[in-house]
């Protein structure tokens, strides 16, 4: 089950960024088109989860979840909605593969986990093999937009890291409730958070909006990305770790590449391909420790639970 999860998730997560790309280039406000995304996206996951009785409503008001949205959703896609505008998607994934580094950097210096030389290698190898598929297409610009975008990029998954390792804490200290739910209550906050800074930096002027893309890019991004990608993040995070539903961003640039070829017939020379086998290579050293912790049947009988109902 969390082989096929992670699978899924990776490719969902795979296109997202250029469909980040398209909605921004469309002429969406990049704060508006994020706050819509999270919004729509957690209210009708909230919705369908309290009319089967899983979910509490007093899950809304917790403080956690505002943390937890705050990090996870609005720090995050906050910046990488804004840097799209400057570089391009592969940049964006690029960038965003440093997630896992950080995160497992933070467990070390601030949570004082040990990390084994093993998961470290497999970490570099990783973000080795995603600097070979992407820089071939890769064309770095020089103004000074084009760095403060892929600083933002990095200062988003500071976000991120920061919130996933806090949501890992969430989803234990609220082991009675369905990760998916907790997952819908962060994506509404994070929403809410993104449109208010949209209300106050963004005009909402629909003149020069080019329809059919923007609103293409909203609902793939609202139903496959967000309902059902994210769900698949949080579900996984709850069997495993924060470190490794997070190597996703390792496999979303080498996911851009094929859909590039086969769709565009883009050339994919043996750089990239040595960078998928780099890839591969991280992710199978990384995965010692999730694989140890499952045989250790150290998920808990509620997770278990959740995993039936998803099944049924």
């Amino acid at each position: 089950m969390v082989a096929v999860a992670f699978t899924v998730m990776c490719l969902i997560f795979g296109t997202t960024f250029l469909a980040i790309k398209i909605g921004v280039e469309a002429g969406m406000p990049p704060f508006l088109s994020a706050g819509l995304r999270f919004i729509i996206a957690g209210a009708l996951m909230f919705a369908w989860m309290w009319m089967k009785g899983k979910v509490n409503l007093s899950l809304l008001w917790r403080k956690e979840m505002l943390l937890t949205g705050a990090g996870l959703t609005f720090g995050t896609f906050a910046t990488l909605y804004w840097a799209e505008q400057y570089v391009s998607s592969g940049v964006g994934a690029i960038l965003s593969a440093t997630g896992p580094l950080m995160i497992m950097v933070m467990q070390t210096a601030l949570l004082r986990q040990k990390t084994s030389a093993r998961m470290i290698a497999g970490c570099l190898i990783g973000f080795a093999g995603v600097i070979l598929v992407v820089l071939p297409g890769v064309s770095i610009g020089g103004s000074s937009l084009w760095l403060w975008g892929c600083i933002a990029v990095l200062v988003g998954e500071v976000c991120y890291s920061a919130g996933a390792l806090y949501s890992k804490k969430v989803i234990n200290q609220f082991k009675e409730a369905n990760p998916v739910a907790i997952n819908a209550v962060q994506m509404m906050y994070g929403g809410v958070l993104l449109s208010a800074l949209s209300a106050v930096t963004e005009s909402w002027s629909t003149t020069g909006l080019d329809w059919m893309p923007a609103v293409s890019s909203l609902i793939y991004l609202t139903v496959i990305g967000s309902m059902i990608g994210h769900s698949l993040f949080y579900w996984i995070m709850s069997r495993t770790n924060p470190l490794f539903p997070a190597t996703w961003l390792y496999i979303s640039p080498p996911i851009a590449v094929g859909l590039g070829a086969v769709l565009y017939n883009e050339h994919v020379s043996w750089i990239t391909w040595l960078g998928v086998a780099l890839i591969v290579s991280g992710l199978l050293a990384m995965n010692e420790k999730v694989m140890n912790l499952l045989k250790r049947g150290k998920s808990t009988t509620s997770l278990g639970q959740t995993s039936k109902s998803m099944v049924k």
